[in-house]
């Protein structure tokens, strides 16, 4: 593991798990120490589609066209998580990819088990789609992006969009993304007792989002990997962790994908951990890690 990440672990300890209940866990996820970064970036707040809560992100900069469009969808187990313990990672992606980029917010489990945040992503990408011009994005430039949990729902965004016959999605970026449920996996074992996040608390968070639907039967929305065809959906770049239980799920994420025809890259930061996303800009590694995946994104939407 690298050894200035561990520093930081061993100073600012912090473990995802389910003890004490969801607003528990959403309290402990909530104080987090975070560094406000990159203020130049303007934010706005708006309620679409009745409850949905979004936040704008707009680059200072001038523009001389329409920016990009980047649909984020934040992870924390479908659980812990919001637009404010999520927004220097939505600046850093408006930053990276310079674009115009919207954090999604959506009801949390178990409260609201699945569907519920597979419903009201899906709602408020069509709208945010539509509304693109109106936002002062390109509406024919749109990648959506996602960590972890969010990962996973915006891998079953872009099916949704594809089956849908849009909105077009021109690429999706997802950060340790949950996609197989599949705990068979080597790094479920291998990486039961990893620092922020462990196998028990990855299977108990999945337990209270899946709630009491039977998983032998689980529909693609829940396990993207289980769609039975994953062709024609954007280019993706899939980044995990060495350190991370999900490590594997996302590594067979690609796989499928490239057997589908899908152009995937797949970036295993073998010495970061899950969640390294959130020590860019404090861990070196992690910040390389994070500006590649970010480069990924803004050579996606500016490409000629």
């Amino acid at each position: 593991m690298d050894a200035m990440l561990l520093k930081v672990l061993e100073a600012v300890p912090f473990q995802l798990t389910t003890e004490g209940g969801p607003e528990a866990a959403r309290r402990r996820f909530a104080d987090l120490p975070r560094v406000p970064v990159h203020p130049e970036v303007h934010s706005e707040d708006r309620t679409i589609d009745g409850d949905i809560d979004i936040r704008i992100y707009r680059p200072s900069a001038d523009s001389e066209s329409p920016r990009p469009l980047v649909i984020y969808i934040h992870g924390g187990g479908w659980v812990v998580g919001d637009l404010d313990s999520y927004d220097g990672i939505a600046r850093r992606h408006a930053l990276g990819a310079d674009a115009v980029v919207v954090s999604l917010s959506y009801r949390l489990a178990p409260e609201h088990p699945f569907p519920a945040a597979v419903d009201d992503v899906w709602a408020a990408t069509r709208w945010v789609a539509e509304h693109a011009a109106d936002l002062g994005a390109d509406p024919d430039r749109v990648a959506v992006a996602g960590d972890s949990a969010g990962g996973n729902l915006a891998a079953v965004v872009t099916q949704l969009a594809r089956d849908a016959g849009g909105p077009a999605l021109a690429f999706q970026l997802l950060w340790y993304p949950s996609t197989t449920f599949d705990l068979s996996l080597p790094s479920f074992t291998e990486n039961a007792d990893a620092p922020i996040l462990g196998t028990a608390a990855a299977s108990g968070f999945s337990r209270w989002y899946i709630g009491d639907l039977d998983m032998s039967d689980a529909p693609a929305t829940l396990v993207p990997a289980r769609a039975a065809d994953l062709s024609g959906l954007p280019p993706a770049y899939i980044a995990v962790a060495g350190h991370d239980p999900l490590r594997d799920d996302g590594i067979r994420y690609g796989e499928l994908l490239t057997a589908a025809g899908v152009p995937v890259e797949v970036h295993n930061a073998e010495t970061l951990v899950h969640g390294y996303v959130g020590y860019a800009g404090v861990v070196p590694a992690a910040t390389e890690a994070t500006d590649r995946g970010l480069s990924a994104l803004r050579d996606a939407l500016h490409s000629p």
